[in-house]
């Protein structure tokens, strides 16, 4: 099934403020473009370094530019797509500053 980004202007605007990640987030959005995915174990099949959240968060946390930067997100699967809803973006060190706060289960920045 098709994956929609919910909403891709957050990428764009995170990578006005981070121009080095820039090329590494536009070929995650490349890659997410053309993927197929049936089941959540399928985003760790598109983009091997993802982590699926357990608790029943429904979210993933994608690795982006080498592991410099993490993007979590929300999913939701439907009949014929797969929404994909950006909860929170940053670097790595902030992500674990995140984690170490317990909130990667529950942020909703955007």
């Amino acid at each position: 099934m098709r994956v929609h980004l919910i909403k891709k202007q957050t990428i764009q605007n995170y990578v006005e403020n981070h121009v080095s990640g820039r090329s590494s987030f536009e070929n995650w959005l490349v890659v997410l473009k053309y993927a197929d995915w049936e089941t959540p174990e399928d985003m760790r099949q598109t983009f091997g370094s993802a982590d699926l959240l357990g608790n029943g968060s429904n979210r993933v946390i994608f690795n982006v530019g080498g592991n410099n930067y993490r993007i979590i997100c929300k999913y939701h699967f439907l009949a014929t797509q797969i929404h994909l809803f950006i909860c929170w973006i940053g670097t790595h060190a902030e992500y674990d500053e995140l984690c170490n706060r317990g909130q990667q289960f529950s942020v909703n920045a955007y």
